[in-house]
């Protein structure tokens, strides 16, 4: 019986050569790529056409809108009182600055508010709210429409419009289809630099919410300490005035002494006395401000914390230079960053006037009957490009523009305004802390000369040299002296914790290398990453308040000088 298959040769040619559904499906994937290619190539001349440079949108890494620059900062070279002997140039003790009080209680207090605090886990949580939006925003970068079909239709179709009948025909079909949006004027990437830059603010945020936890716990703690100081002046000189008063009335039972002098001592024994309550409902309050900050329900803390005096500042302050502050404090690093995502969203906003490319396409089996469904030749793939192009919108999508530059710009002068007041509040701080020093060391000359008075007075008085009037007057000096000179003490340490604050201290010893991302901050155009300071010495690690995730990337600004601004042009009409 003779073979009937054909030669080995014609075998492997047949083999070799596309099926007929595999030639369709070749030649549609064939016909969309080249399709693509004809679109990507019509898009190109494009950038031109809507007023960005070709040279400019490669340049900007495929992305129209400008480039981030950071705006400049009005700072000075050097503060007005820095060349007082009390303070330094040095760069300033801004980690763990509580520390300089030497005061152990203030050290847990405020490790204890950081582990507690609630204002501090409601930051927290705004930062894991802005890197979930970066990472929704990262997504638009993959397809963005994805689903499985399983659908059946029914229609009618008429080949020839004389035919008095037309044809009907079912489809079934299953699959897998799926939309993407091209990323070609970068809207996608700058959508997602400024979600880090929101991110980054939201985490500079949390680090402005540090500064002001532990100046507000330092403030609260040395005001109860003031009142405490107070108290104690006042419950001595209640002591001594008492004991004038059990001597004026001894002498006026002797008839040494006339019954105004009785009088007098009860006048100025009941007017100290009447000073005590304030004092005592002021320490409750300072009490009760410092349990919440420790995220605790308000008690009394009088029997857990040991006696002590008001914390004295060191002999000398150091607080660097202006410039610092723009690396240091985590408001003027917040509002930069806010720039930085308003530049980003301008890029948006300009990216809207170009046309949208997307690239959709179907894989999967569709047959006229259910049957054939999964038969070879019923698999069916193609790519379809769309290309949409909103230009009748150019009224509205231009006046758009028009509106993220004005926030741009606004923006940008919020950020010079808020590096103004940084060295404002240093200036403030920094005189008013040495003013303080002064006034204390006056007043201390000050008690002591009314200490002396008094005893002096009192000699006379029971010698019967002098009158009641003199003690009266003598006695009200010193408790007048001594209650400004614990008030003097309280504001001297007050206001070293409001330069601290004002210098953006304190966040650093938790923000980094304490369970925290690190935060770095950019000095110059360059991109040059200038690290915060290392934690103190010795310090114990601390778990952080609100567990956060790894640090986002952060929007770099670009080395090239491109303005940070952009041009501001005539409004256009909505169409």
């Amino acid at each position: 019986m003779m073979d009937q298959r054909p030669p080995s040769s014609q075998r492997r040619a047949s083999a070799a050569a596309p099926r007929p559904n595999e030639a369709r499906v070749r030649r549609r994937a064939g016909q969309g790529s080249k399709t693509i290619l004809i679109l990507l190539a019509a898009l190109v001349p494009m950038v031109a056409s809507a007023g960005c440079g070709l040279r400019q949108w490669v340049r900007n890494g495929f992305k129209v809108g400008p480039n981030y620059v950071r705006p400049p900062a009005p700072v000075a070279p050097a503060y007005i009182d820095s060349d007082n002997s009390e303070i330094t140039t040095d760069p300033a003790h801004d980690c763990a600055w509580w520390t300089v009080l030497n005061d152990p209680t203030l050290n847990g207090l405020i490790e204890t508010a950081y582990r507690q605090n609630l204002d501090l886990r409601v930051a927290g949580t705004r930062i894991l709210e802005a890197r979930a939006q970066r990472n929704i925003a990262a997504g638009n970068l993959f397809p963005q429409t994805q689903s499985a079909l399983a659908a059946y239709g029914h229609g009618q179709i008429t080949e020839n419009l004389a035919a008095p009948f037309a044809s009907s025909f079912n489809i079934w079909a299953t699959g897998f289809n799926a939309s993407w949006e091209l990323d070609f004027w970068g809207r996608y990437r700058r959508t997602i630099e400024a979600a880090d830059a929101d991110s980054a603010a939201s985490i500079e945020g949390y680090g402005d919410a540090l500064v002001m936890l532990f100046s507000e716990v330092a403030t609260a703690y040395v005001q109860l300490r003031t009142y405490e100081e107070r108290l104690r002046f006042a419950r001595h000189n209640v002591e001594i005035q008492q004991g004038s008063l059990d001597l004026a009335e001894h002498r006026f039972r002797e008839g040494v002494a006339t019954e105004l002098d009785v009088t007098q001592a009860r006048t100025s024994l009941a007017q100290t006395e009447s000073a005590i309550p304030p004092l005592e409902a002021g320490r409750r309050q300072a009490n009760n401000q410092l349990c919440i900050l420790l995220g605790m329900p308000v008690v009394d803390m009088a029997g857990t914390f040991p006696p002590a005096a008001i914390p004295a500042a060191p002999p000398t302050l150091a607080v660097g230079l202006p410039a610092d502050l723009l690396r240091r404090r985590p408001d003027v690093r917040r509002a930069e960053r806010e720039v930085a995502a308003q530049s980003a969203n301008l890029g948006v906003a300009k990216a809207d006037l170009y046309p949208r490319l997307t690239v959709g396409g179907f894989l999967g089996y569709a047959a006229d009957d259910i049957e054939r469904l999964f038969a070879s030749k019923s698999f069916t793939a193609f790519v379809i490009p769309t290309l949409q192009w909103p230009i009748l919108n150019y009224g509205r999508l231009a006046n758009n523009i028009m509106r993220q530059d004005a926030r741009l710009q606004g923006a940008a002068l919020q950020y010079q305004q808020t590096v103004l007041n940084a060295g404002r509040e240093v200036e403030d701080s920094l005189v008013a802390f040495l003013k303080s020093q002064q006034q204390a060391a006056k007043l201390e000359v000050s008690v002591q000369n009314a200490e002396r008075s008094v005893e002096l007075v009192l000699t006379q008085f029971k010698g019967g040299v002098s009158d009641f009037n003199r003690v009266y007057n003598t006695q009200e000096a010193l408790v007048s002296q001594q209650d400004q000179l614990a008030v003097a003490r309280g504001e001297i340490a007050l206001n070293l914790i409001r330069t601290y604050k004002a210098l953006g201290g304190g966040w650093t010893h938790f923000c980094r290398g304490r369970g925290f991302p690190a935060v770095y901050a950019v000095d110059d155009v360059s991109g040059e990453e200038v690290p915060t300071p290392e934690p103190v010495e010795g310090s114990q690690p601390l778990p952080p308040a609100v567990p956060t995730a790894e640090s986002p990337v952060e929007a770099r600004p670009s080395s090239r000088r491109n303005p940070q601004v952009a041009a501001t042009t005539a409004p256009v009409p909505a169409r």
